[in-house]
């Protein structure tokens, strides 16, 4: 079972941009990382016409799209809650999460000033940490937007090296 953690914070906060920077940070320390993008849009993967489509649309419930350097898996009818999709990575030493704010995961959440007006999670137990330009106490630590190896340094002593929590 990986370690889980959850980046959370409104629309166009950043959400996205930290993944991108803490995943290479991630594993140039050795660790083997997975992600999952929470949306509310349809997904548009499995085009129309395509064999792949096809053995959805007669029937099959798991279709695997697989190619020389990587697979997609689609699944009908299963959850998109973050606890019924971490059983898909059983390979990977953490699961970073994007989405998922009324999760009971631990969560760093990303507050920009001209995009927030506050913290969403703010009185959530589950928060662990706040990315930020802006000055907040919530009563977690707190890191600057381009602070990545200090947030990289807070994630693998919380939840990747045992006892170091």
């Amino acid at each position: 079972m990986p370690a889980i953690i959850s980046i959370v914070g409104r629309s166009q906060s950043g959400k996205t941009t930290l993944i991108e920077k803490l995943i290479p940070e991630i594993k140039r320390r050795g660790y083997r990382v997975g992600t999952i993008k929470h949306t509310h849009h349809a997904l548009d993967i499995d085009k129309t016409g395509k064999d792949s489509s096809r053995h959805r649309l007669a029937g099959a419930d798991t279709t695997i799209l697989a190619a020389p350097a990587e697979i997609a898996l689609l699944k009908s009818g299963h959850s998109d809650q973050l606890e019924d999709l971490v059983g898909f990575f059983d390979d990977v030493d953490l699961l970073i999460a994007e989405g998922y704010k009324r999760s009971r995961r631990p969560k760093i959440e990303v507050v920009r000033v001209d995009r927030n007006p506050g913290p969403l999670c703010k009185d959530d137990p589950n928060l662990k940490a706040v990315v930020t330009d802006a000055s907040l106490e919530l009563g977690v630590p707190s890191f600057g937007l381009d602070e990545i190896g200090r947030i990289a340094d807070f994630i693998e002593s919380s939840f990747l090296i045992p006892g170091d929590g």
